[in-house]
């Protein structure tokens, strides 16, 4: 049950009732203090200011209408007009029973929607590096948040396998079977994309034949398109081994590169010259964009065609969204692309719209992201300036893991501390990510992530065993549990109330994409898990009633902090 979004109804039906305009704002929060109560409705000092009359006039007017009977044990006006309002104790259990037996802990059912998700978008013939990184998991959280939910979510790997750089490998591809080399292995694409690239810009020879090869493969000549075949299958293989090792959804079957959109490419330049929208420019074909301007304060000219008839990834863009609505039946396109590309999509959705490919009802959402830095501030690198491939990245992460439980556990069975090492590393690069702002950079740091204290995936791992030990330890199971939730003691409350907010969490992160806002929701309740767990005896309980009472609460914060890490993508193990 999302219980703000219950409050808010209610609310909002008392503004209405008490004079306030139709559709006033309820502008219903978590209160930020206990003293304040569950929740605090500040919609008052809007809707009185377009009344004229003073807003605690207002608040006194709204409380007596609020239907709240069995929902809130008190509701008080605070200052010049908030309206705090403290939840029943007897009804918050009624709500942990509901949350404990039906299904999905009883997450309220959402209308399903097609919604389109673009994450990773890799490069054909390179390697992932931490730069795809933040796309991969972010948006990885989003669509899993988003089935969760009940939403219909088509996976978009954008990936890019089309390009002038094609003549180039083909080229060199070919250079190296006719040599009797053996073809690549997966280890070495980035080696092999560095000597195609010096064969370009050394050999005037191969420099020549591998513009050939463009033109051959974009007209869809067979050979050519075999080899191109191959490149994608060996990158693609690679990728797929990386996205195993982060626990990440997607796969072969999620690939959308931009050659899926190659034959709509003519059609659409044709399209929008029908539609007025494009002209000729000294031979090139262009948007003027009255929404983007020059420094000149002139309409900014988006090129969709070269002069030598090639496309641009603005074309291939708007051909993109067009099929995602079209083809694909989207009813939401979420992109999660970092914020350098922000305008350049800017342009390409005003075309989209200008044209009429999308409706404006169906969203195109840029949840654009920072940088990943090193600690001197600059993005993050080898010592030598390089990029950092993933698949090393995440081997340091493997091997910090296995020495720091090594440390701690020195009579660790092998086979059991690969396993800790592998979900402790994985989980500690992911969670040291997903819990910053996606709108900001951040500051890459092992030691920080790898710590288990403070808000990182060690701690809150070891927070989801130790609650769920304590159940195993009382050796019942949950059907035995039969007596009824009781909340006598202030940190079974606020447990409890936390526990019910989880829905808040998920629903602003299936809104907004903001795993964050998760992160910072799970590392809390298990504060108030370990507060409740010092002032409330569970297994030396005074009675069988409050033990199991109290059981089931543990219950519910094992339950939810274990779905909570999974819709981060953060694997649990029951013992650390």
């Amino acid at each position: 049950m999302n219980i703000q979004a219950l409050l808010s109804d209610i609310v909002s039906q008392a503004l209405t009732a008490a004079g306030a305009p139709a559709h006033s704002e309820a502008q219903v929060r978590q209160s930020a203090k206990a003293q304040f109560g569950d929740y605090q409705a500040n919609g008052i000092m809007a809707a009185a200011k377009k009344l004229a009359m003073p807003p605690r006039q207002l608040a006194q007017a709204v409380v007596p209408l609020l239907q709240l009977d069995g929902i809130a044990e008190k509701v008080e006006i605070a200052g010049p007009g908030f309206i705090n309002i403290f939840l029943d104790r007897r009804w918050l259990s009624a709500q942990v029973e509901a949350a404990l037996t039906a299904p999905r802990l009883n997450i309220t059912p959402v209308s399903p929607q097609t919604i389109v998700v673009d994450y990773s978008a890799p490069n054909v013939a390179k390697e992932m590096h931490v730069g795809h990184l933040r796309s991969t998991i972010i948006g990885d959280a989003a669509v899993r948040t988003l089935e969760f939910l009940g939403h219909n979510v088509i996976r978009a790997n954008h990936v890019g396998d089309w390009g002038t750089q094609f003549g180039m490998l083909i080229a060199y591809m070919e250079k190296i079977q006719s040599r009797g080399e053996s073809e690549m292995q997966l280890s070495s694409l980035e080696e092999f994309y560095r000597a195609a690239k010096k064969h370009y810009d050394e050999d005037a020879d191969f420099a020549e034949r591998a513009r050939g090869y463009v033109v051959k493969l974009q007209s869809g000549d067979d050979y050519c398109r075999r080899m191109w075949r191959k490149l994608v299958d060996i990158t693609m293989a690679q990728n797929q081994l990386v996205y195993d090792r982060l626990n990440v959804t997607l796969s072969r079957k999620d690939v959308m590169g931009e050659s899926l959109y190659n034959d709509m490419l003519p059609g659409i330049v044709a399209d929008l010259k029908a539609k007025g929208l494009a002209v000729e420019s000294e031979g090139a074909t262009v948007v003027y964009l009255d929404e983007f301007k020059t420094k000149e304060g002139e309409p900014m000219g988006v090129i969709i065609q070269k002069k030598d008839g090639a496309y641009l990834y603005t074309t291939t863009d708007i051909a993109c969204a067009k099929y995602r609505y079209e083809t694909l039946e989207a009813d939401r396109v979420i992109y999660y692309i970092d914020s350098r590309q922000h305008q350049h999509l800017l342009q390409a959705w005003a075309i989209v719209r200008k044209a009429g490919y999308v409706p404006e009802s169906v969203p195109l959402e840029h949840h654009m992201f920072g940088m990943m830095l090193g600690k001197d501030g600059k993005p993050f690198k080898t010592r030598a300036g390089g990029t950092i491939r993933l698949a090393d990245l995440l081997d340091e992460a493997l091997e910090r893991a296995r020495a720091l439980i090594a440390s701690k556990n020195p009579d660790l069975p092998p086979q059991e501390l690969e396993t800790l090492a592998r979900v402790v590393g994985i989980g500690a690069v992911k969670y040291a990510d997903l819990s910053k702002s996606r709108t900001t950079d951040y500051i890459f740091d092992w030691d920080n992530m790898l710590a288990f204290e403070g808000n990182t995936a060690p701690y809150m791992q070891y927070a989801y065993t130790r609650v769920a030990s304590v159940f195993k330890r009382s050796g019942l199971d949950e059907q035995q549990l039969t007596a009824p939730v009781c909340l006598e003691e202030v940190q079974e409350t606020l447990l409890a109330a936390r526990l019910l907010q989880f829905e808040e969490a998920v629903t602003v992160l299936a809104r907004d994409g903001t795993p964050h806002v998760m992160c910072s929701y799970l590392y809390d309740l298990a504060g108030l898990f370990s507060s409740f767990y010092e002032h409330c005896p569970i297994l030396n309980a005074d009675s069988q009633a409050i033990l199991q009472s109290r059981l089931k609460l543990a219950l519910l914060t094992s339950k939810t902090l274990r779905q909570g890490l999974d819709l981060l993508g953060i694997q649990t193990v029951e013992r650390m």
